[in-house]
């Protein structure tokens, strides 16, 4: 049995959740300067994952850099959902 796919669908599944309250987090207290936090991982991460010989550990580093890069978007779109009252607004920034 090959259990990698399930290894890699539950990592996925882990990071999706893991990076929602990041970018909520991330854009309360830093704004859109986390942007370059999203992007340096996601592209290092994008890089190890063409070095890595273990073919779970190059997806899952995949997975982790594609997360980071789709974060970027969504501390965009959550400056908009700020502004139209649905979450917060950090009053310290």
């Amino acid at each position: 049995m090959n259990l990698e796919g399930l290894l890699v669908g539950a990592v996925a599944f882990f990071l999706i959740g893991l990076f929602h309250p990041l970018v909520l987090k991330g854009e309360y207290y830093f704004g859109r300067k986390i942007c370059w936090v999203f992007l340096v991982a996601g592209l290092a991460s994008l890089i190890a994952s063409v070095f890595l010989h273990s073919t779970a550990y190059s997806a899952i580093a995949a997975v982790l850099g594609f997360t980071c890069l789709w974060s970027i978007k969504e501390v965009f779109e959550q400056e908009k959902r700020v502004e139209r009252g649905w979450y917060p607004k950090n009053p310290k920034r």
